[in-house]
Order: structure tokens, then sequence, then C-alpha cells
């Protein structure tokens, strides 16, 4: 049976996912035979018109819900106001016969468009709308309540090849629980380090990170690989504002410290900076009393989680949704009926995690991950849109 070759649709959206995990723009254009030119072309046209910018046809979508006018905007809403018992395809309608000239949106777009001015009737299974950048923050009152987590700026050690030490503490207790020096941030490498870090100390309540790869990324709700794994533990995730480092202050102090402690001058290989990493977690911990903690010590306050790794993650189940649909490999979605079969893009960081559908209006649904809202599939238009 011979290979099946990927569409040029599929490939550009493989190009995306790499990049989101971190991968750099020089080796993925060499990967895919494209000069960086070409790639950053499609990265634009990814970010701002999400999959649909991937194809070869230049044409501006009208369903992207960022750029519809506020005009439009303003009628959605006023008319849900004026009629609250009125659904998204009732107010297209409506808009069409009085505003005929006026470019309409798909009504899966009309949907979000109220979800997001509160105008959705809530249902009784509440669900968590999660905002990628940033999120709300919490203050961490106890040990292992709150994790912090973040790559220190990369340096050079002394044989020429570059260190990015990957940091990880306590909130509450500022306990150092590791310091990583690896040569990339690549996702596979920080999956190892936390599968050890958890083991050693069990699971946090949440994970507080900036905006950067493989934390976080520029998809759908800001997912990666490495936060839907979070997420799957049962682990809340934080992220701070871009720009404002102030609200991981603990964490960011202790790099300081880090820095100057091991770094200058650096030594002569990334096995040697490690060593050093150990040393000074020793003393952070265990030896140099800390102003924060009134002169008291990070071993001190901090206990091991009593949350522990488990050997499996059970697969997820939507008993309050219509249907469940699994994410292949590359991102997609294959819903099959008796006349047609779907195919969307969602996220690559969901590849191999099931989705719950609800039906909210005759063929439009609701797409959800675990309790976090994706956006609204349109069957009629065959459109998936996702939350803004």
């Amino acid at each position: 049976m011979p290979w099946k070759e990927k569409t040029k649709m599929e490939e550009r959206l493989l190009f995306i996912a790499k990049y989101e995990e971190g991968e750099s723009m020089a080796s993925l254009c060499r990967e895919f035979g494209i000069s960086r030119k070409t790639g950053y072309k499609f990265l634009d046209r990814y970010k701002e018109y999400g999959p649909k910018g991937l194809d070869d046809l230049r044409r501006r979508p009208y369903t992207n819900p960022s750029k519809i006018k506020h005009m439009v905007v303003d009628l959605v809403v006023n008319f849900k106001q004026e009629k609250p018992t009125w659904g998204s395809s009732k107010i297209r309608e409506l808009l069409k016969r009085k505003y005929p000239n006026v470019p309409l949106p798909a009504r899966s777009t009309i949907h979000l468009i109220l979800a997001r001015h509160g105008l959705i009737k809530k249902r009784r299974d509440r669900r968590l709308f999660l905002k990628a950048k940033p999120t709300g923050l919490t203050p961490g009152t106890s040990a292992n309540d709150l994790w912090c987590i973040d790559f220190k700026g990369h340096f050079k050690t002394k044989d020429n090849q570059y260190c990015y030490p990957l940091t990880i503490s306590d909130h509450y207790s500022r306990f150092l629980l590791g310091c990583e020096s690896l040569e990339s941030t690549k996702s596979e490498p920080v999956f190892r380090v936390f599968e050890e870090i958890f083991e050693e100390y069990g699971i946090p309540n949440r994970i507080r990170s900036d905006n950067g790869a493989p934390f976080a990324s520029t998809g759908i709700l800001g997912l990666t690989k490495l936060s839907v794994w979070f997420l799957r533990l049962g682990i809340g995730l934080e992220r701070i504002e871009p720009g404002k480092p102030q609200q991981n202050g603990r964490h960011e102090r202790m790099h300081r410290t880090l820095k100057e402690s091991t770094t200058k001058p650096p030594e002569s290989n990334i096995y040697k900076q490690q060593e050093r990493f150990e040393l000074f977690k020793q003393e952070y911990n265990f030896e140099r009393p800390h102003e924060g903690l009134e002169m008291g010590l990070p071993g001190e306050l901090y206990g091991r989680s009593t949350r522990t790794m488990p050997k499996e993650i059970k697969e997820l189940k939507y008993p309050k949704h219509d249907a469940t649909y699994r994410v292949s490999h590359n991102g997609m979605v294959r819903i099959y009926n008796s006349k047609n079969v779907h195919r969307f893009y969602v996220a690559s960081a969901l590849q191999g995690e099931i989705i719950g559908f609800k039906k909210t209006e005759d063929k439009l649904w609701e797409v959800n991950f675990m309790d976090y809202f994706l956006g609204v599939f349109d069957e009629n238009a065959n459109q998936f849109t996702p939350l803004a």
C-alpha cells in the first residue's frame, strides 16, 4: 500500500505547528524546502487570518470576528438585546433584510459575538472561558499551590555552546525545584525535565509562566503540547502579561541571583554548568537566608506535594455533550455523517486528544476541550470559527 502524500495545506499547518512548538524558522525552512521570506509570509498570514490564511487563494476571510466592523458588532448586540430569545440564525437573517448592502459574518461568528458580550444564555454546566494572554493570577498561599517556570536568558559556555537554563520554583516557599541546562527551548527535553520533577516533588495545583514557547503559543487559547499535558494532569495554567516580568517577581529575583552566582564567568561546557547549577540549588534552598522569608530558608518551608504523578492519564469523557471526536496528528478534526465529511483544523497542540461537541442551534456546535471553550463549528458552512 503506497504512502499517502500530504496536501499543501497539511504541510503548511505542520510547518506552523512545529514553529509554535519552538523550532527555529531557519531549520524549518530548510526542512520544508522554502525560503525564510516564504516562511515568515505564511506565519504572518496564519497569525492574522488563522488556517484560512495558508490557502493559495488571496482573499480576506470575512468570517474572522477580530476584523468585523464595529458597526456590525453593535447591530448584532442591539438586535439581541431587543430580541433576547432570538438565536444567531434569526439575527443574521434580520440584518440581511434590513441592510442588504452590508457584508455580514457567518452565523457562527455572530454566535461568538453574542458570547463575548455575555448575551448567550448560560447552561447549567458552567464553562470556564480561558484567555490565552494573560490569565488571572493567584497569590499562592501554601507550598505546591503555585509553581513558577521560565527560561533564564540563554548564554554560551566556554566551548561556544548555547545553554538555556530551565528554572522551576515554588512561589510560596521560594524553593528552587529545578534548574536544568538545556541546549534549546524545544518541547521534548522540557517534557523530560518535568517528568523527573513531578516524580520527585509531586504535582502542583497551578503553574505560572510567560507567553513564550514551549509554555504558550499564538494558537487557540495559547495552547502547546506541554500546556495541554499540564491541563490533563489537573494543573491549572497562569500566564503573565507580555512585557510585565514583575508579575512573576519572585522567580525573576531568583534569576538575578542565579546569573550572578553561576554564569559570571560561565563554565567550560554545559555539563560543568549543570554541576554549578546543582551547587547553587543546594545553597539557595538550604543555606542562603531569604529576606522575603524573614531570613528563613526555602527548605524549611517546602514539603513534597500530596498530588502524585499518575501512572496513566485517562481519556476524556464528555457526558453532557452531543458528540466527541479525536484530534488527528496534524491538529485536524474529521466528522463523518451519512451525507458529508467535514474536516477542519483546531490546534496541533491537541493532537490525540478527544474534544466535545454540543449543539446550540440547528447544525451549529460549540466545541470544547475539557472545560475550555475552543470555538463554534458551523455545519452548513463547513467552517470552524475559533475563539478570538
